[in-house]
């Protein structure tokens, strides 16, 4: 260790364990803290207990890092500011630097079509360097169209990728900046993760993962999973005397705490790791590679087409110049012929490799999922996993969780039953009628048998602001209110001394406290929980008068018909329990770890509501509509569960008293697996589920070849397990969301089912733009074949090439991704796993469609001087003009590719129509403006005068062919395809 001895003193403290001495130098100053890093890390790395003894404990640290154990640190900017100087801010691994757009530029040039582009532009434009005999400025066309198209090819690459690249960033920022419960200035509140310092007293619970390094403060029953940065799979046990240190990262899998932070960013463990490995990895998403599969195919019948190129061109008959005279005549022929032919051979290629290289196909998937994904962020939706977006075009059953996702999740304590009798039956919402023991009972079960993080806060009802659950929040509310509960007093009389924490496996949480100025030995156990399960630990309840009364199978009988009562209303019922122990019981209890659980006194019931959502309706309709399967997955009981399955149409009238149909997760577990297997499919409701029973239903789906989605706010495993794992953004664990796919940010099921719609609208807009593509280039295949065989010339330029490319690889791809989700997209069945990624419908669309270009395209080229009556570079503008405005036309037909009119809702996305006028403006500038380098390769300049351009006759005749296409599209939807799957 390495100090400043000018700026530092030597505390020696001799601690006699097992005669082993501890030596530790302190640095007097450090931007005004009495402690380093260097001394921190090693504290929690190393859990180094006899440092931390001799620096005193927790509460030394706390001292040296000017934290008050009670109300956290000054929380000022200034204060702020200087622990980030002192101890680092939390930002984990080296900042990974942004990639430039030349790192995109230079990735781009790597790829082998490019490379081949290169060679040809190379080769043909020193060729016509040495046949102009070095006049460079007449002879840079032909090799400068071709290194256009690169330009243009490797533009389009990394334009698409470095804006895919930076989308990506900002959602992994998004979906990594996690809220956390701190104390500043006596005041608890959330902030960011990133925002966490040295210092801070943060707020640990079940579902939580650690946000830096530190020291346990206070809580019960911490146990974390350190899976994550060892092979550790054991459940550590953290406490204050022999096990106080926590981990960066780790994940809280029971109980509650505080941490004091000690560490933050790369001095933790974790981030010392993250040094060595990528924060995270882009990988291509499925469809993406079955669209690059796609454009390797075609490139290799590309290859073929230059074959054919070569040996029609220049080894059969039509080989000669334009005054029909032979290039080759063996001796005869001079050297400058078989070069021409060969920057010949190299112009052809390369016009065709640039136009059939696909890349606008791969730059315009990537434009579609990262704008889908960008748009998904105003729908509440955040993509963790852009694969995910393409699997929701194939989920055919959805399980959903219940408690904020169904319902409101604004839940409230709507009576309370004390004995038989409500409560506000016996006193009229007032406690002066019920026996003083009795309402301390429920005060003591309300307040102190819950997260200790619930109850901190500033003053804002009855002198606090509640946290934690909805659940704990709705009763401690009530309890403030209706029974006028001081918090501080209750939290200040009694000590707790072991707590059981609730879980979805048990559904009770229990715990053991003091009465601090109670001078007997006696003590209190409490439960509280589902009411099945606190209605058979007990033997006995108390009425309104505070009377004992045994609780015997008649009594036992009325009680479950006034739970059976409230479920079947969609109320949730959460039953008190207590029992009075001996110091000596209780000692045994604390040295076993587990509270008395038999002849416990019931208290009474809590009965909660929580409204359903009224747009949820709906939304269960639009998904069985897309012929999706509904399951709602819940912790509640069979009456509740099928009470509110009923309220949001899960359950039709009729289906609810089906047998298997609503099912409970004891009974599905008890199932044999083959049990399991016939059962699954005719389950609606699963109620009383435990993760495990959960996970069970995902599996059987899936073997039973269903495509599943999951919604949940702590089941981890299922949500893995999932295809599609959506986590819940607001009552959601941070632990769930790191396994999801998608986090829900409402918690809302019609965002879910919104999420759904928005998955087969991105695979809709990706088969819309390959159909635009794939027409475009089987019409230009062939049309040169057709034009090379006839005439021996190419009807297309390079430069003309390019601008097709710049249409169809940028303000194509971004025209039909802009296309929104519909209502009819949920009208149709779900796209199968293994579909055909071009359906028939697709090949009938564009093979029509091209079809009709490569005929006018032709009949201009062959005869469109002597039918229009225009000269030969009028004619040439003729067809390029009309090549492009037939695409321009043909978006709008790639807009529907089953209905017939594609002009439906188009006025409703106007980012749709105003790239389609982007796409004509730049148009008509190229023909008007940019004629002569439009023509660049097919006539010599002085052939092209600045006289020869369009006139309104000849623009009205491009347009007019060009429009052909709509009802071409119209009819050729008439015809019938099979469907194959």
């Amino acid at each position: 260790m390495s100090v400043n001895r000018a700026n530092s003193i030597c505390i020696h403290h001799l601690l006699n364990f097992r005669d082993s001495h501890v030596s530790i130098t302190i640095p007097q100053e450090n931007n005004g803290f009495r402690i380093n890093q260097t001394i921190l890390t090693d504290l929690v790395t190393k859990k180094d207990v006899q440092t931390l003894q001799a620096l005193g404990g927790v509460d030394g640290v706390a001292y040296r890092l000017e934290t008050n154990l009670d109300g956290g640190i000054n929380g000022s900017a200034e204060d702020i500011t200087r622990r980030q100087a002192a101890f680092g801010s939390n930002t984990y691994g080296k900042k990974q630097p942004v990639k430039s757009f030349s790192y995109f530029v230079e990735k781009a040039f790597k790829d082998h079509t490019i490379m081949i582009l290169l060679g040809c532009a190379a080769l043909s434009l020193g060729i016509s360097i040495k046949d102009q005999g070095g006049a460079f400025k007449e002879c840079w066309y032909t090799g400068g169209s071709i290194s256009l198209a690169v330009l243009v090819l490797v533009a389009f690459s990394a334009i698409g990728n470095c804006w895919q690249d930076r989308q990506l960033d900002k959602l992994f920022r998004v979906s990594n900046n996690i809220q956390i419960d701190v104390i500043r200035g006596g005041q608890r509140q959330q902030i960011s993760i990133f925002d966490v310092v040295v210092g801070d007293i943060v707020y640990l619970k079940m579902g939580d993962k650690v946000p830096a390094d530190g020291l346990f403060l206070d809580g019960h029953s911490l146990k974390v999973d350190k899976s994550s940065m060892a092979e550790d799979r054991n459940h550590n046990e953290v406490n204050l005397r022999q096990n106080p240190f926590l981990v960066s990262s780790a994940k809280v899998i029971n109980g509650f705490a505080r941490m004091l932070i000690t560490c933050v960013g790369t001095n933790t463990a974790y981030g010392q790791m993250t040094n060595l490995i990528s924060s995270h990895k882009k990988e291509k998403t499925p469809l993406q590679k079955r669209v690059r599969k796609l454009v390797r195919s075609i490139r290799k019948d590309t290859d073929l087409v230059n074959v054919v190129l070569v040996v029609v061109s220049y080894f059969t008959s039509n080989t000669g110049d334009k005054d029909e005279i032979k290039e080759f005549y063996g001796s005869k022929t001079i050297a400058n012929d078989p070069l021409n032919a060969i920057k010949g051979i190299a112009a052809g290629a390369a016009i065709i490799i640039s136009i059939a290289s696909l890349e606008s196909l791969l730059i315009g998937v990537k434009l579609t999922l990262t704008y889908a994904m960008k748009r998904m962020m105003e729908d509440k939706l955040v993509v963790r996993k852009p694969s995910a977006c393409e699997t929701m075009c194939s989920i055919t059953t959805i399980c959903t969780n219940k408690t904020g996702t169904l319902t409101l999740n604004q839940m409230k304590v709507k009576n309370f039953w004390l004995g038989q009798k409500p409560l506000d039956e016996v006193v009229a919402c007032s406690s002066s009628s019920i026996s003083p023991h009795v309402v301390d009972l429920i005060l003591q079960g309300v307040a102190l048998n819950t997260m200790e993080g619930a109850c901190k806060g500033s003053s804002r009802l009855m002198g606090f602001e509640f946290f934690g659950s909805l659940t704990e929040k709705a009763l401690l509310s009530w309890a403030a209110l209706e029974l006028k509960m001081d918090m501080r007093k209750l939290k200040q009389n009694y000590s707790i001394l072991l707590v059981e924490t609730f879980n979805s496996h048990k559904k009770r949480s229990g715990v053991l406290i003091k009465d601090k100025d109670d001078n007997t030995d006696a003590l209190h156990v409490h439960w509280k929980g589902a009411t099945e399960m606190i209605l058979a630990m007990c033997s006995s309840y108390y009425d309104a008068s505070g009377n004992t009364k045994d609780l015997n199978g008649e009594e036992r009988m009325k009680f479950e018909q006034i739970i059976d009562e409230m479920a079947a209303n969609g109320l949730r019922c959460i039953a008190f329990a207590h029992k009075r122990v001996s110091l000596e019981e209780g000692e045994d209890l604390r040295e076993k770890r587990k509270l008395e659980e038999e002849n416990l006194t019931l208290l009474g019931l809590a009965v909660i509501e929580d409204p359903c959502r009224s747009e949820v309706k709906e939304a269960m309709e639009n998904c069985r509509c897309a012929g999706m399967k509904i399951k709602m997955i819940t912790g509640d009981n069979v009456s509740t569960a099928r009470a509110i399955a009923i309220k949001c149409g899960i359950l039709r009238s009729g289906d609810e008293d089906k047998e298997g149909v609503v099912v409970e997760g004891e009974v599905f577990r008890n199932y044999t697996l083959k049990e399991r297997m016939e059962k699954v499919d005719n389950i609606s409701v699963l109620a009383r589920s435990s993760p495990l029973d959960r996970l069970l239903l995902v599996q059987c789906l899936k073997l039973k070849g269903q495509v599943v989605a999951v919604s949940s706010k702590n089941d981890s495993l299922v949500l893995k397990e999932a295809h599609v794992g959506f986590s819940l953004g607001i009552q959601g664990t941070e632990v769930s969301k790191e396994s999801s796919d998608i986090i829900i940010l409402d918690d809302n099921f019609a965002t879910i089912a919104m999420a759904l719609k928005w998955g087969r609208c991105v695979y809709r807009n990706i088969q819309k733009f390959i159909q635009f593509q794939l027409t475009i280039t089987v019409a230009f295949l062939v049309i040169n074949l057709f034009a090379i065989v006839s005439t021996g010339a190419i009807p297309l330029t390079g430069p003309q090439i390019c601008w097709v490319n710049l249409i169809i690889g940028v303000l194509g791809a971004l025209a039909l991704a802009t296309e929104h989700p519909t209502s009819e997209l949920m009208e149709k069945p779900f796209v199968g796993p293994m579909e055909r990624l071009i359906t028939n419908i697709m090949w009938r669309n564009l093979l029509a469609q091209a079809l009709y270009q490569i005929g006018a395209l032709l009949m201009l080229q062959c005869r469109g001087e002597s039918i229009f009556g225009v000269t030969e570079a009028i004619d040439n503008i003729l067809i390029f003009n009309t090549f492009v405005l037939c695409q321009v036309f043909n978006v709008f037909n790639a807009r529907k590719l089953e209905k017939k009119n594609v002009f439906k809702d188009v006025y409703k996305n106007w980012k749709f129509l105003g790239i389609v006028g982007i796409m004509i403006l730049l148009q008509v500038v190229m023909v008007e403006f940019l004629r002569q380098f439009a023509n660049t390769g097919r006539l010599n300049r002085e052939e092209f005068g600045p006289t020869e351009k369009l006139n309104w006759v000849n623009w009205g005749t491009c347009v007019a062919i060009a429009a052909v296409s709509w009802p071409v599209s119209t009819i050729v939807k008439c015809i019938p395809v099979p469907q194959l799957r």
